[in-house]
């Protein structure tokens, strides 16, 4: 399974030719639902929002559990000031960590401090 981080949601949806040829081999994909609401608030208007909704209502969304908050808690806790992980990507990777997914990022930096969390850089750049 791989779940794939914002980034790379915005290279699919711009047409980025490597992650679209990526995508298209690649297998048991899905998109944390804090990604979705990041691209949501990203959109500045309302045919902007009904496009992202249109062109992500085909992948399966994986929302954070009990368990996967109180993980993301103790890493946000233990990492925000010294390494300056935000809110949101410690809830996207105990995503992915409790459904034992790699994360598709280009942003190693914010999540290279947490433990046990997988990562790919699934096309060059």
């Amino acid at each position: 399974m791989i779940l794939l981080d914002t980034d790379v949601m915005i290279d699919i949806l711009r047409g980025y030719e490597p992650a679209k040829k990526w995508l298209e081999s690649a297998e048991e994909i899905g998109v944390p639902g804090i990604v979705v609401m990041e691209l949501l608030q990203g959109c500045k208007n309302q045919k902007e929002q009904k496009q992202i909704e249109k062109a992500l209502s085909s992948y399966s969304l994986f929302w954070p559990d009990e368990n996967d908050c109180n993980r993301a808690l103790a890493v946000f806790s233990s990492h925000h000031l010294s390494d300056n992980i935000g809110l949101l990507d410690a809830l996207i990777a105990e995503t992915a960590n409790g459904v034992n997914a790699e994360l598709a990022t280009f942003n190693i930096k914010h999540y290279c401090v947490l433990r046990g969390l997988k990562t790919i850089q699934p096309y060059d750049r």
